[in-house]
C-alpha cells in the first residue's frame, strides 16, 4: 500500500528541531509581554471577503494564492493568508477598538499557494503585532525599537538591518500611482513578465521587482517622495527623529511599499543577507484606514508579522542558538529490576516534586542494565539515577554522572538527591 506523504509545502516541525522554535516562541512571548502586549488568538478560516477586501482583490495572494473553498453553506471560506485583516476583525467584532488603545499579539499558522523553496512554504507560520488606537509616530518607533531589542536578544542584530519608507495617504498614492503608470506604459514591452500583468492591476509593486531590466526603467521614473502630502511627510519625519534619539539605524528605502493595499504613511521591512533570496525576517506598516475598510469606525492602526520558520533557520545558520536549547534530559532513571518499578515510579515522582524545571525520563519497556545504561547515554543525560536491588533495599538512588568525571557514583537517599543534583547539573 502506497504510504500517504505530506502536502507538497506543509513541513514537519520534529523533535530535533522543534527546541528551537520553542525557544524563539517563548523569547517572543516574554519580550511582548514586557512591552504590554496582549495575545489574541483567532480561527485559520475566515470568509474570503474578509481578505479581498482587506488585503486588495488585484493583490497577488488574493488573484493567486489563497486557499479558498466553498463549504457545505455554498459559502466562499479561505484559510488565512495573513493574520491583520483577522485581528481587526475579532478586535471590531468584540468591541475591542473604537476609542480604545490596544496592543495585540498573536502566532500561528498561514496559508499562500506558492512555489516551496527555502523559507518559504504553504503552510508557513507567523508571529504578528498590532497596535490600535495611536496614530503619532511614537507607536511606529516603540514596534521597531521593540524588534530592535528582539534581534539583540537572539544574538542577530549585526546581521539585519532596516529599510524603512512612507507611502503616504490614500490620495497621494493615487497621485503617484497615475504618474508612474503614465510613465511605465511607454516601457510596457521593455518590463519583466510580472510587471507587465501588475501594470493594469497592482502598478505599485513594480517598484520592488527583481528584475535588473525593470529597476533600471523604474530610475528615470517618478519619484515617490515628490508625491507624499504633508501630514505623511512629518509623521515620516518624526519617525526617523524618535529612531534616531533610539539609536536604531535604518536604510531609506524609497522603493519599498510592501504588497498588501491596506497600508499607508509608514512600511517597514528587517532583512537579512544570510538566508539568500527570502532575505525579510520581518515586515510591516502602518494601516489607518483598513478597520473602516472592514466596516468599523475610523481607527488608527500599526504592525508587523515576523516569519518563524526564517527566524529558525537564521538562528540555526548563524549558531546562536544558546546549548541548552534541546532535547536532552538532565537525568535517566535506570530500572534494572522489573520488581523495583513501583518505588521508581513513586521515586521518580517524588524528584518532579522536589525539582519542577528537572528533565527526568524514566526507563519503561524493561530490559537489562547494560541496555538501560545505553539508552541513558544516548539521551543525552548528564546523569543516570539507578535503581538497582541494592539501592532499593535500602531505599535509596545510585548517582551516576554521565558526562563529568570529576563526580563518582553516590549513593543518596531520595530527599538528598535534589541539592546533589543542582550542583551536578549547575
Amino acid at each position: 500500500m502506497k504510504k500517504i506523504q505530506s502536502i507538497r509545502g506543509m513541513s514537519d516541525n520534529l523533535p530535533t528541531t522543534t527546541p528551537v522554535w520553542q525557544y524563539l516562541e517563548s523569547t517572543l512571548a516574554e519580550l511582548l509581554q514586557s512591552y504590554s502586549y496582549q495575545e489574541i488568538r483567532f480561527p485559520i478560516m475566515e470568509q474570503s471577503a474578509l481578505f479581498k477586501r482587506s488585503i486588495g482583490d488585484a493583490t497577488d495572494i488574493v488573484e493567486k494564492e489563497m486557499y479558498t473553498f466553498e463549504d457545505r453553506n455554498g459559502d466562499s471560506i479561505s484559510l488565512r493568508p495573513e493574520g491583520t485583516a483577522s485581528c481587526v476583525r475579532a478586535g471590531e467584532q468584540n468591541g475591542l477598538l473604537y476609542n480604545q488603545v490596544q496592543r495585540l499579539w498573536y502566532c500561528g499558522p498561514m496559508f499562500r499557494h506558492e512555489r516551496p523553496q527555502k523559507g518559504r512554504l504553504r503552510q508557513f507560520h507567523q508571529i504578528g503585532v498590532e497596535a490600535f488606537g495611536m496614530a503619532s509616530a511614537d507607536i511606529d518607533a516603540e514596534l521597531l525599537v521593540m524588534t530592535a531589542r528582539l534581534w539583540k536578544k537572539l544574538g542577530i542584530y549585526n546581521n539585519v538591518r532596516l529599510e524603512l519608507n512612507s507611502i503616504g495617504s490614500a490620495a497621494a498614492r493615487a497621485e503617484f500611482k497615475a504618474a508612474l503608470v503614465s510613465y511605465l506604459t511607454e516601457f510596457k514591452d521593455q518590463l519583466d513578465e510580472d510587471s507587465q500583468r501588475r501594470l493594469g492591476t497592482n502598478p505599485l509593486r513594480i517598484l520592488d521587482s527583481k528584475s535588473a531590466e525593470t529597476q533600471a526603467i523604474l530610475d528615470g521614473g517618478p519619484v515617490f517622495s515628490d508625491y507624499i502630502d504633508e501630514e505623511s511627510a512629518a509623521h515620516f519625519e518624526r519617525l526617523k527623529q524618535l529612531l534616531e534619539a533610539a539609536g536604531i539605524e535604518y536604510q531609506l528605502n524609497p522603493r519599498l511599499v510592501r504588497g498588501l493595499d491596506y497600508y499607508s504613511k509608514t512600511v517597514f521591512e528587517w532583512i537579512t543577507n544570510d538566508l539568500g533570496a527570502q532575505g525579510t525576517i520581518c515586515a510591516g506598516g502602518r494601516y489607518d484606514g483598513l478597520v473602516e475598510q472592514l466596516g468599523g469606525k475610523p481607527t488608527p492602526g500599526v504592525g508587523f508579522a515576523m516569519g518563524l520558520e526564517r527566524l529558525v533557520l537564521l538562528l540555526e545558520e548563524l549558531d546562536v542558538v544558546p546549548q541548552g536549547v534541546n532535547n536532552d534530559v538532565d537525568a535517566y532513571f535506570v530500572v534494572p529490576n522489573d520488581e523495583t518499578y513501583p518505588m521508581a515510579l513513586a521515586m521518580a515522582e517524588q524528584l518532579r516534586t522536589a525539582m519542577p524545571t528537572l528533565k527526568l525520563q524514566l526507563h519503561c519497556g524493561g530490559g537489562k542494565f547494560k541496555k538501560q545504561m545505553k539508552k541513558a547515554d544516548e539521551s543525552g543525560a548528564k546523569v543516570a539515577l539507578i535503581l538497582d536491588d541494592d539501592a532499593a533495599a535500602q531505599g535509596q538512588l545510585a548517582v551516576k554522572p554521565l558526562r563529568d568525571g570529576s563526580f563518582e557514583q553516590n549513593l543518596l537517599a531520595v530527599a538528598d538527591i535534589p541539592a546533589y543534583l543542582g550542583d551536578l547539573l549547575a
